[in-house]
């Protein structure tokens, strides 16, 4: 019995995927997975049981994933399940950004009198915009919702170029061919009308754009920030703003400094605020960290790689382990001496981590434990798990 720890509210359709005879929920100060949303884990004291934990959406800068795996705790996130949404938001937001919709509907809520229509009809041309067909957007980060970006204002008759390095090839795939390609980030820059940044943070995107990236925008150049508020130097887009270096920014990030701005736009981080959405992220998160707890298979994890393997033998070990020389033989030869044969066997690193299943056909649970302690006594192992598979079950 595994017993699953929530943080935040999680939807229930998520949930309902762990079955109640092999899960719990918040049952013990033991459990032996996490899933949540927006809760801060940095100062979280993890139990020793804890083997996972499931972020209900894409960003895990609310978890210590570096800590996580130091520990051999799998952190899983959920890319693309929010993706609509947020792809959504991003388009709303350009037409707002060309259009003074909000100013114009308050505007109208003023009006008194029998003849209101008239004094709308008299009065409507303060609230002229432009149209985004003909205008060029550049997309910072193809991955799910940056191709989606791209993809759909295309379709609203906006020349698209968007910019990743590091586009995946499934993400190529779902490319439109006709979103131009930018070799360089001063491409966008240089020549877009509209920028949408698309991309993680980390300690190499961590102020991505600020005053040299600015400067090399457009004066009349939008800039709109749906993925982490610090990819932008907050002090230097105000600056920028304030001295019309660019013409407006847009962010789903709250930041007091750029509040009452009349060319800044701050939403209240509504990017995967979607019934839709959440229910997507919840179920991506159950399913996974359901998955690696019965199976040990990893996929979507932030900090090890994605190992996947049938499980169609008795019993399965699941071994995390610095990733160093000899490894595997060290493995493999502690489970030989004990007169075990390997059915199935996988290894994958990443960075200074790697993963191993080896799957086996014996059945005696006193010398497969004995095999987990042998395994387990290596400076260099970090975590070892038995699996046992379920009767007439092959995963």
């Amino acid at each position: 019995m595994y017993d699953i720890k929530t943080f935040n509210e999680i939807a229930p359709e998520g949930l309902n995927r762990f079955p109640s005879d092999a899960f719990t929920m918040n049952q013990t100060e033991t459990p032996a997975g996490i899933i949540l949303r927006s809760q801060n884990l940095h100062s979280y004291d993890f139990p020793t049981s804890v083997l996972a934990v499931a972020r209900a959406g894409a960003g895990t800068n609310n978890i210590p994933v570096k800590e996580c795996a130091e520990k051999g705790i799998v952190v899983f996130n959920t890319p693309g399940a929010n993706a609509n949404a947020v792809k959504e938001l991003v388009l709303a937001s350009l037409l707002v950004s060309v259009r003074p919709l909000v100013q114009g509907a308050q505007w109208v809520q003023t009006l008194t009198g029998d003849d209101v229509e008239e004094q709308a009809e008299a009065n409507k041309k303060q609230f002229a915009g432009h149209e985004l067909e003909g205008k060029h957007l550049g997309v910072v980060g193809l991955g799910a919702i940056g191709a989606m970006v791209a993809n759909d204002a295309y379709r609203l008759g906006m020349e698209v170029t968007g910019y990743d390095p590091f586009v995946s090839v499934d993400t190529a795939w779902s490319i439109s061919r006709r979103v131009n390609r930018a070799n360089s980030l001063e491409e966008i820059f240089a020549n877009c009308d509209f920028i949408s940044i698309h991309i993680p943070l980390n300690e190499e995107t961590r102020h991505l754009i600020s005053t040299q990236e600015l400067q090399k925008m457009k004066k009349n150049a939008v800039l709109l920030n749906f993925a982490r508020g610090e990819l932008v130097d907050t002090s230097a887009v105000l600056e920028a703003v304030n001295t019309g270096e660019i013409a407006s920014y847009v962010t789903d990030f709250a930041d007091e400094r750029l509040l009452h701005n009349d060319n800044i736009l701050v939403l209240p981080h509504l990017g995967a605020s979607t019934e839709e959405a959440e229910i997507n992220c919840a179920k991506m998160a159950a399913r996974t960290l359901k998955k690696f707890l019965e199976t040990g298979e990893i996929k979507r994890s932030v900090n090890f790689p994605t190992v996947e393997m049938s499980f169609n033998s008795p019993y399965r070990f699941t071994i995390i382990h610095k990733n160093v020389p000899n490894m595997l033989g060290l493995i493999s030869s502690g489970i030989a001496n004990l007169g075990i044969n390997i059915d199935t066997m996988i290894n994958k690193s990443r960075d200074d981590y790697a993963y191993t299943l080896i799957d086996i056909a014996e059945t005696d649970e006193k010398k497969i434990a004995s095999v987990a302690e042998k395994i387990q006594d290596s400076d260099k192992i970090i975590h070892v798990r038995t699996i046992k598979n379920q009767e007439g079950v092959h995963y």
